[in-house]
């Protein structure tokens, strides 16, 4: 079995830094810089076009990740990648209606629409829009929710024969959460971005029929209600939710949400929020990763209203899960023969470096599934890379005139610098101008074990955070955080099997692989 080469389950931002390599090198260049969407890891590294999901999607999700991870973590974009991505999302616009469709084959014309692509239409536009100010992007995206209020209305659903006239053809999805609620996330950001009344306008008509008819306030899945059984469709509605609750300070609106994370969730997930990409998929231990994303940015806006086991919860997914399945090692890969030169099947192995995909929590294979290929989707390195991003953002902030380091990774800002305990000798803080600070403690440390220097006045407990009313600006601040080991297993709920664990801290150090190979950590025996 391989065990993989620099497995990382501590920086943010190097994970954020590799994935933007990877958005920016897998282009077609016989498809005029289309980015694909399909690849293959093993047996031999390959990259595809997508009749569903090229054009329409892939630019969506890399545009909102690329440009968000130059604002947040000052990774530099090369602008001909921005406008690689801009040109196939504004050609996705330019068929006979003002919404995101995609050819059928490379080279033929556009002709398919499914309202699950709306969202990543959305998202490339908004983000053009936040980070480039582009006007020609504004104006597409106000056409585009003209578009939608004209052929889609509440209850009553799309308008097909009139799309079908137009001659394209109507994908249907699995009900509404497969479509359109996906879509207030980015109409939320749209309108912080604008302030474009109809985007807002929009995100309220879909919460509406979100909570009356699939987020009630029981918290429950049930597959009869819900329709779909798309992980990811679910997790990303209830991500754009919290989305939602955030902007407006709906408490209501989050609960519904935090209801679903704390019961509903458990159906999808497991304890290092691995979770599959088909809700009853449990015959394998084959994963999305976008679940896990969308997990830890809902669990990061719950965590700041309140909610600190949430915070817990997202560290745990970032290092247990997340980080670590990132495709970081390629020595394992090899490029097929390309007796026709084409691009696909190009440098495919460095080309993914950096790549997010469909993995086991153990390693890029799964068991339960035919071990003869692995398969990466390139729409799931931006949607990781976006979620690691508003990690990267909320780890340490500046809120209401006092410092909150929430995660505890490494964090550098104008406003304070943060040193990882997992560096091997306790949390260090260094302020960079005054002010209050709360330190979260994680549910492994015990309160008598985080004890500071009487020196720094005196030390209280506020909701699993440590405060220190008055800490000093610019010397070392020692938290000490000792990483206790401990042994979690993994729900058989939704793997074919227990998966022990062990831990440090919330890093994972072994853990079961049933023969499985390509693992990210030692086996558990």
């Amino acid at each position: 079995m391989t065990q993989l080469r620099d497995v990382n389950t501590t920086d943010i931002r190097a994970a954020i830094q590799l994935g933007c390599r990877t958005m920016q090198s897998i282009f077609n260049a016989g498809d005029d810089g289309v980015p694909f969407f399909g690849s293959t890891v093993w047996p031999y590294a390959a990259l595809w076009f997508s009749p569903d999901l090229s054009e329409c999607h892939v630019p969506g999700r890399h545009l909102n990740a690329l440009l968000e991870a130059e604002a947040v973590a000052g990774v530099a974009i090369d602008p001909a990648a921005i406008e690689n991505h801009r040109r196939a999302a504004f050609f996705s616009f330019s068929g006979p209606l003002r919404l995101p469709l995609n050819r059928q084959v490379v080279g033929g014309p556009l002709l398919n629409f499914s309202p699950h692509n709306l969202r990543e239409g959305l998202h490339a536009l908004y983000a053009l829009v936040a980070y480039r100010h582009d006007d020609q992007a504004r104006a597409l995206a106000e056409a585009f929710l003209a578009e939608i209020n004209d052929l889609w209305q509440p209850g009553q659903g799309w308008d097909v024969a009139r799309i079908q006239a137009h001659g394209l053809n109507f994908q249907a999805t699995q009900g509404p959460l497969n479509g359109e609620t996906r879509l207030i996330g980015p109409l939320v950001k749209y309108y912080r971005a604008t302030q474009y009344a109809p985007a807002l306008e929009l995100a309220l008509v879909l919460k509406e029929e979100s909570v009356q008819r699939f987020f009630g306030p029981d918290g429950i899945y049930d597959h009869a209600r819900f329709i779909t059984d798309h992980t990811h469709s679910i997790t990303s509605s209830l991500s754009s939710l919290a989305q939602l609750g955030d902007w407006l300070g709906d408490a209501a609106l989050l609960e519904r949400v935090r209801a679903f994370y704390d019961r509903g969730l458990w159906e999808m997930r497991d304890e290092l929020g691995w979770g599959p990409g088909g809700v009853f998929a449990r015959g394998s231990d084959q994963g999305e990763a976008s679940v896990g994303g969308d997990i830890v940015e809902t669990a990061l806006i719950l965590g700041r209203h309140g909610y600190t086991r949430c915070l817990a919860d997202a560290e745990r997914i970032l290092r247990g899960h997340l980080l670590p399945c990132q495709l970081r090692d390629v020595a394992f890969m090899r490029d097929g023969p390309n007796p026709n030169g084409e691009d696909g099947l190009r440098d495919a192995a460095n080309r993914q470096l950096g790549a997010y995909g469909l993995p086991a929590p153990y390693g890029h294979q799964a068991a339960g599934r035919d071990r003869s290929s692995v398969a990466f989707y390139m729409d799931i390195v931006g949607s990781v890379v976006g979620s690691l991003c508003a990690a990267e953002r909320e780890a340490a902030r500046w809120q209401g005139g006092a410092h909150w380091v929430n995660l505890l990774f490494d964090h550098d800002s104008p406003e304070i610098q943060v040193k990882s305990p997992y560096g091997g000798d306790g949390l260090r803080v260094i302020l960079k101008h005054a002010g209050p600070l709360f330190v979260r403690r994680p549910p492994w440390v015990a309160p008598e074990e985080m004890v500071v220097d009487d020196r720094l006045g005196p030390q209280r407990w506020i909701n699993d955070y440590l405060f220190l009313a008055q800490p000093p600006v610019g010397t070392p601040i020692h938290v000490p955080i000792p990483l206790h080991t401990a042994t979690l297993t993994l729900s058989e709920h939704v793997h074919p099997h227990p998966i022990r664990v062990r831990l440090r801290g919330d890093c994972p150090v072994a853990m079961d692989n049933f023969g499985a190979d390509l693992n990210y950590f030692e086996p558990f025996e």
